[in-house]
């Protein structure tokens, strides 16, 4: 089920009304329910695998808290499990056919290739959720005294399941445990959050996509510009997407008075790939550094082992994003340039790069970078890199892009991004706030804009977001 089917719309209002009706012993029983409904609705089968590895977490857990002397053991088939089935899903057709691939270039025999198996929407989300409980009962950092219905509840919940934010046990799981009362629901919070992350999903990230996904599926048929131009967008579609979905499932959310993490900081209106890995994909970022980047040893090493610690973590997480060298590709491009800034802040500690010019360099190296994480492998990867560097006598041509769709559909673009540009900004540096009664008057206008632009410009497809398959 997608927050942008038609499903969803009778889904969520069924689930509010019976929710708020029950007495509140009941309510996270009914939610439980209601969350394994929602991932049975995408694939029935996938529903055990959910609760064989909730499950199988929880009673590590328990054990874990009981015992003395085997706490390593169950940690260890806590991980075993989840990382095991992660590997299973994703990784197994990728390196089977990687290794038997290899082999029969040096060897001249032949084999057949496998597919990859589908993959359960969400699946490195719920488990990597489920992973950092177990690790923190581990560390001592809770006790695994809640019942299996609340821990079920814990990673399934609905909203944030299958894309994220990834929550701390902490943030999230007192929340289920206090009652709550309907008149303490943000409704201003649920209608501006979910109102914008529709827009956009709807209006920005699934238009781009009729031009995006054109170029990266015939990549020899446009010139350097336009697949830079195609990388550039793919940046604002992937950041509206995934953004989008967080807002709509942090805005849901709020219709049963539960706070989720914050998930996004303008990440495009940073200035360097520090700044950005601080505020792209937070819940994702901060899981990779609490419990990779620390398991690795973190800064506690020495030099050269933290630098290879750090740039292991972009590798790993790159790994994570899917079973392709391109993801690699563009996980060890992020870890060189990161690395890059932190040997330029120790030579020249007074280097100082004006703002503009640092968000200008960000934009650029994330435009670049993204082409890898997009590209369908890598000889297209090769290819629209050669292109883009090579600087031929059509560089600049931009016959094939425009036709792909009229040009009052371009028009449309240029105007949605504007939106979104003018937006973060007001956002970054609080514009309109400092002007009270102009805020007051020009906020909910704005999203009533909003609204009736997703209804005029929204694609509704049923697009599923991009990070489903992650």
């Amino acid at each position: 089920m997608l927050f942008n089917s038609l499903i969803f719309t009778i889904f969520l209002p069924v689930v509010f009304a019976v929710y708020w009706i029950l007495k509140p012993k009941y309510r996270n029983f009914f939610l439980l329910l209601a969350s394994y409904y929602f991932y049975y609705s995408y694939n029935p089968v996938f529903v055990l695998l959910l609760f064989g590895t909730s499950a199988f977490d929880y009673w590590c857990a328990r054990e874990i808290d009981k015992t003395l002397t085997r706490k390593k053991l169950y940690l260890t088939l806590s991980l075993i499990s989840n990382l095991g089935i992660l590997a299973a899903f994703k990784y197994s057709a990728f390196f089977y056919n990687s290794f038997f691939g290899t082999f029969q270039l040096i060897t001249g025999t032949t084999f057949n290739y496998v597919e990859d198996f589908i993959i359960p929407a969400g699946l490195s989300f719920y488990t990597f959720q489920s992973i950092s409980y177990t690790v923190d009962v581990y560390r001592g950092k809770y006790k695994a005294n809640d019942s299996l219905y609340q821990f079920l509840l814990f990673v399934s919940f609905f909203p944030h399941m299958v894309a994220g934010p990834i929550v701390r046990y902490n943030t999230l799981m007192p929340q289920f445990k206090i009652v709550s009362y309907f008149k303490n629901i943000n409704w201003q919070s649920f209608a501006t959050l979910t109102t914008w992350g529709y827009f956009k999903k709807l209006v920005i990230a699934d238009n781009l996509n009729l031009i995006v996904t054109p170029i990266f599926n015939d990549v020899d048929a446009y010139s350097g510009l336009e697949l830079l131009l195609g990388g550039f967008l793919f940046v604002i579609q992937v950041y509206c997407d995934f953004s989008g979905y967080s807002d709509i499932a942090t805005g849901i959310s709020k219709l049963f008075n539960i706070n989720l993490s914050l998930n996004w900081r303008r990440p495009l209106l940073s200035s360097s790939l520090h700044e950005f890995w601080k505020r792209n994909h937070i819940s994702i970022t901060t899981w990779f550094r609490n419990y990779l980047y620390i398991g690795l040893g973190g800064n506690r090493v020495p030099y050269e082992r933290w630098l290879l610690n750090v740039f292991l973590v972009f590798v790993i997480s790159g790994l994570w994003h899917g079973a392709n060298v391109t993801f690699i590709v563009w996980g060890s491009i992020h870890g060189v340039f990161y690395i890059g800034e932190i040997f330029l802040r120790k030579w020249f500690p007074n280097f100082y790069v004006p703002k503009p010019l640092g968000w200008f360099y960000l934009i650029v190296f994330h435009t670049l970078s993204l082409i890898a994480f997009r590209a369908s492998n890598v000889v297209d990867l090769t290819n629209i890199y050669s292109t883009i560097f090579s600087f031929k006598t059509n560089y600049f041509s931009l016959e094939h892009l425009l036709n792909l769709q009229d040009r009052f559909f371009f028009v449309i673009i240029l105007f949605v991004s504007f939106v979104l540009f003018i937006k973060e900004i007001n956002e970054e540096f609080a514009l309109l706030n400092r002007y009270k009664t102009i805020y007051d008057f020009a906020k909910p206008l704005l999203y009533i804009c909003f609204i009736v632009l997703i209804f005029i410009l929204g694609n509704f497809s049923a697009n599923t977001f991009i990070y489903f398959q992650f």
